[in-house]
């Protein structure tokens, strides 16, 4: 109606909006929005040996889900993400609430250097990290049993840690915590620092305490930002894949202890070893996780 009724009026129809969108909109949809249709296309079919499909709607979500072969490691994954998730929405995001709310004082000196030093492992390859900590971490020549037992913990000096069931998962989080740590403390700071300052100066001159301003008054106005994080959180764990794969393999060991969802998809879709690939089945994990998502999205929306 608004296109109408500028052609009616004589004016012409700014055709540069459309230029400029064109890159991003062709780009976007070869890229995200065309793999993401075809993943829930090929979830309703299953191929032959010779790679012919054919449509069996929702049988493959009820193998999935109920199979003996693949229900337990589907579980498996789920749980494991939740627990990779939860480690970084609670020790992740409160550090790094922590730190905004440090290196936003005037009272520090040398903030840049600090915000420069935190922030900088969320810049390197993540194949890189998995690399440094798999040789910090090694019981055989790994420095981390030298620091264990400096501080008087020899007990745990020459426990392997990501070669036990029990510590490989919470291990792994916590390096990962480690890397990206510097996002959620770079939205909170900027959160922070965009709080007018008439603000805190009227609530100590009202004597409120340097605790009182920050939960009474700084943390409740940085809430929307909190929640953003929060979903930013969920949506990248539930991704999760890279820094699995390659300290532990596609196989996520030791049995299957980290097996997360991205490492399940990629095992089940390109196979892996004596595993042959299954693109079909394939498809169908990596439409439970976008279902998965959207669920804990549309959750925080409304």
């Amino acid at each position: 109606m608004n296109l109408a009724l500028r052609l009616r009026n004589g004016r012409r129809f700014p055709v540069h909006i459309l230029v400029f969108l064109a890159p991003a909109v062709i780009i976007y949809t070869m890229f995200m929005t065309y793999p993401l249709v075809d993943s829930l296309r090929l979830s309703l079919y299953t191929s032959d040996q010779w790679g012919h499909e054919s449509f069996v709607g929702l049988d493959n979500y009820h193998k999935l889900m109920t199979d003996p072969l693949w229900e337990p490691r589907l579980k498996g994954a789920i749980l494991n993400n939740i627990e990779f998730f939860a480690i970084h929405m609670f020790v992740q995001n409160p550090i790094g609430l922590l730190l905004a709310a440090l290196l936003s004082s005037p009272f520090i000196r040398g903030r840049a250097i600090y915000r420069t030093l935190i922030f900088t492992p969320t810049v390197l390859s993540v194949v890189l990290i998995g690399f440094i900590w798999s040789i910090i971490l090694s019981p055989l020549w790994g420095i981390s049993g030298d620091f264990l037992t400096s501080i008087g913990l020899e007990q745990y000096a020459k426990k392997p840690w990501l070669g036990l069931e029990s510590t490989a998962l919470p291990t792994l989080s916590l390096i990962s915590v480690w890397q990206w740590v510097g996002i959620p403390m770079m939205l909170f700071l900027a959160a922070l620092i965009s709080i007018p300052d008439e603000l805190i100066e009227a609530a100590r001159v009202d004597g409120a305490t340097a605790w009182s301003v920050f939960w009474q008054i700084r943390f409740r106005l940085i809430l929307p930002t909190v929640g953003i994080v929060g979903v930013l959180t969920f949506v990248g764990n539930f991704n999760a894949f890279d820094l699995i794969y390659t300290t532990q393999g596609a196989l996520a060991g030791p049995s299957f202890s980290t097996d997360i969802l991205g490492t399940f998809l990629y095992r089940t879709f390109f196979g892996f070893q004596l595993q042959l690939g299954n693109p079909t089945m394939g498809a169908t994990v990596a439409t439970m996780m976008f279902l998965i998502i959207l669920t804990g999205v549309l959750l925080y929306l409304f």
